[in-house]
């Protein structure tokens, strides 16, 4: 098949194109797997209960559910939805935002697809501009979103050891800088892959940098607040008209229904709008009626409040204390779990490449993700990014339990195999 630079470039292996591979391939097959390696959400029964009885509502409501599977919406989203987002917003946040606004999108994979390709790449006077990392490990669906050459630039974090086993990165100020080559800025707030929350005062000189190199600051919320509200730390929601947050339905629950949200100045909603009707013709209508009763209400806030965060919450502890309690003896660091709902656990000295360490575990029906694939735009080689995997723990307690334990019987076969590699300072870290 002789395909374009285009065709070659998305159809070649790429990290989330495995990911989702192996999900697919676990997911319809008959053996039992360990499923620690996407991003899938837990199934939460209060919540469950709680989108059945809004799909119950949008059957009886007339024609409600004829109109969001049988019409097109605009380019821009379902206005009903976006009127009471930007109620929502508004009142929760204390943003001044209007429906103009606000722009959905077919899940937020696609809305980072158009923003990174708008504020980087080949620009007209034949300069390229970059998506500018200011931490990494980030999220390894941003990797491969760019039309022709690699988007990103990316540095190191600091990194600061809390306590025996447990460490936090943060923004290395000190090595940071931005320069006319950088088209915007990119942060998850909570991060992808590390359950990391970026500071209220890191968000505050993130944006004084954007705001003096006149560029746009990406806040990915997929994971934050106000919904789903996946944070177990200070994190206060922030937008103006120089900050572009995205969010989605997806980790309330919904990753089915595919539903991004992008809240920017309106130029740039006009331009995501536009792309829309190019790229799908229109938005999906199902997620915005599903969900707008609880946005209209108010309570997706509450639920995410009461029910999502506390959730999670529970569910990092007893994470990490089966960690501590398979890892004895063996040296292991895990990023702090401040949000979303997974561990980034770091093996320092790992004999093994953390991509071997998956095939070994895949091979034995657990599924992580290797830490290789969350450097995008590093330019260095970090032994750092070949010691880490992303362990998602929110499914069934019986299926993370027996993952990490196979975890640790991989992690010390690798250990033990090569022993001359490590001191015994270094084995009872």
């Amino acid at each position: 098949m002789r395909l374009s630079r285009f065709g070659r470039r998305f159809t070649r292996q790429s990290g989330i194109l495995r990911l989702m591979d192996d999900l697919g391939a676990a997911t319809s097959g008959s053996g039992s797997t360990c499923m620690l390696g996407g991003g899938n959400p837990a199934r939460i029964p209060l919540m469950e209960q709680r989108f059945r009885e809004g799909l119950e509502r949008l059957l009886r409501n007339g024609d409600g559910f004829e109109r969001a599977v049988g019409s097109y919406d605009g380019p821009q989203g379902t206005p009903e939805f976006i009127d009471a987002l930007a109620a929502l917003l508004r009142s929760e946040c204390g943003w001044d935002v209007g429906p103009s606004n606000i722009a959905l999108t077919n899940g937020s994979q696609f809305s980072f697809f158009l923003l990174f390709n708008m504020f980087a790449g080949e620009c007209e006077g034949g300069e390229f501009r970059h998506i500018l990392l200011p931490l990494t490990p980030e999220y390894i669906g941003y990797s491969d979103s760019s039309l022709g050459e690699p988007l990103f630039k990316a540095m190191r974090p600091r990194i600061d050891k809390l306590d025996d086993h447990t460490f936090k990165y943060h923004v290395n100020f000190d090595e940071l800088s931005v320069d006319a080559s950088c088209g915007a800025i990119c942060i998850s707030r909570p991060t992808n892959p590390t359950g990391n929350v970026v500071t209220d005062d890191e968000i505050e000189r993130l944006l004084a940098l954007s705001a003096e190199s006149d560029i746009p600051f990406i806040i990915d919320s997929a994971y934050g607040n106000p919904f789903p509200g996946i944070v177990f730390s200070r994190a206060t929601p922030v937008w103006n008209d120089r900050t572009i947050v995205t969010m989605s339905l997806s980790k309330l629950g919904l990753p089915g229904v595919r539903t991004g949200i992008v809240i920017a100045r309106e130029d740039i909603v006009k331009a995501i709008t536009g792309m829309n009707a190019i790229f799908n013709l229109a938005t999906g209508s199902f997620g915005p009626a599903l969900a707008l009763d609880l946005v209209r209400s108010g309570e997706i806030t509450r639920l995410s409040r009461d029910i999502i965060a506390p959730y999670y919450r529970v569910r990092a502890q007893q994470a990490l204390e089966w960690l501590h309690a398979e890892m004895q003896g063996y040296p292991y660091w895990v990023h702090k779990p401040e949000g979303a709902f997974f561990l980034w656990v770091w093996f320092p000295a790992l004999p093994i490449t953390s991509e071997v360490l998956y095939e070994r575990l895949k091979h034995r029906g657990v599924l992580i993700l290797a830490g290789e694939h969350f450097f995008p735009g590093l330019e260095d080689d970090w032994p750092h990014t070949h010691e880490c995997i992303r362990i998602n723990y929110s499914q069934d307690e019986h299926s993370v339990r027996s993952g990490f334990r196979i975890i640790a019987e991989e992690v010390r076969r690798a250990f033990d195999a090569a022993p001359e590699r490590l001191g015994r300072s270094e084995l009872s870290a």
